[in-house]
């Protein structure tokens, strides 16, 4: 078997994997169906400072080559989410992410300092990139200067690494990138969801109650392929590739693009056991490759 191993600046992982926030609940919604001790990593579902109720229904639909959602990050609170959720969390065995979501720096800053002390948490990943709020997330995630002040508000009040999930809708992701490094990021999660409309033509209505909703799935990923190799050009801290990923080959190529590892969402959705079945699929890629590491691959992109 490869060595798997690799990390995410101090976070060390078992395995490049993780199952990307919103994709997986706050991991008990896996409970029977996946061990996540075959996983690198978890990320939970958003932790706003009050309970969110989200978007009006339909919140999903299927599209070509993937999906739609427009859930509107709701979730439990940051008390909901200590009370109900922590207790399983804190007994994962694998690196436990907490995704924190909020409409302004204020909330942001509330919820990482509600979850200071809290020795099972590995890191944090601010979120500021949601395309389906109409406050907090994708207002950050547009301009530099927005996205590097919470990142360095979230960063003095927090007591882990913290990770930042881009939008791929800004002119330049690299610019991006570098503007949340140097207010403090630990690393960059590239990339979110892209701003999408699906057509119920009979009705001439949009299948989503929300109208718009964020497109995952396959047919994001060779964009998220060139946001991934764009920022790693560019940053000196860890890239985590994520969109469309299904099958070992994908999180492999997202490595040789120059993440240090992966995140996987919409294929968690389709089948609640995908991450473990990358993992597995990646292992034997490398063996029948007689490449001993996963590691030797990271940024080996050839490029003209």
């Amino acid at each position: 078997m490869a060595d798997l191993t690799t990390s995410v600046g101090t976070v060390a992982l078992r395995n490049p994997v993780l199952l990307a926030s919103g994709c997986a609940g706050y991991g008990a919604e896996l409970d029977g169906l996946l061990d996540l001790s075959t996983l690198g990593g978890l990320v939970t579902k958003g932790v706003s400072p009050t309970p969110w109720e989200g978007n009006p229904p339909p919140r999903i639909a299927e599209t070509t080559g993937g999906m739609l959602n427009a859930i509107g990050l709701q979730n439990v609170g940051l008390r909901g989410f200590l009370e109900s959720k922590q207790p399983y969390l804190q007994t994962m065995d694998c690196a436990a992410v907490v995704n924190v979501i909020g409409r302004s720096v204020h909330e942001y800053v509330a919820v990482t300092e509600g979850l200071r002390g809290l020795p099972w948490i590995d890191a944090l990943e601010l979120n500021v990139s949601c395309p389906n709020v109409k406050q907090g997330g994708i207002q950050f995630g547009t301009r530099p200067e927005a996205a590097a002040a919470v990142t360095r508000a979230v960063v003095d009040a927090a007591d882990r690494p913290v990770w930042v999930k881009l939008a791929p809708t800004v002119a330049d992701i690299a610019e991006m990138a570098l503007a949340v490094q140097e207010a403090g990021a630990a690393a960059l999660t590239v990339t979110n969801t892209i701003p999408a409309l699906a057509i119920d033509l009979d009705r001439r209505r949009s299948l989503l109650g929300n109208g718009i909703g964020g497109l995952s799935g396959p047919a994001i990923k060779p964009v998220a392929l060139r946001m991934t190799w764009a920022c790693a050009q560019v940053a000196s801290i860890p890239v985590i590739g994520c969109g469309g990923i299904r099958a070992g080959r994908d999180a492999l190529e997202f490595l040789v693009a120059g993440a240090s590892a992966v995140q996987a969402g919409t294929a968690t959705l389709v089948e609640p056991g995908a991450g473990a079945r990358i993992v597995a699929e990646m292992d034997a890629w490398l063996d029948a490759s007689g490449i001993g590491s996963v590691e030797e691959i990271i940024g080996t992109l050839q490029m003209p």
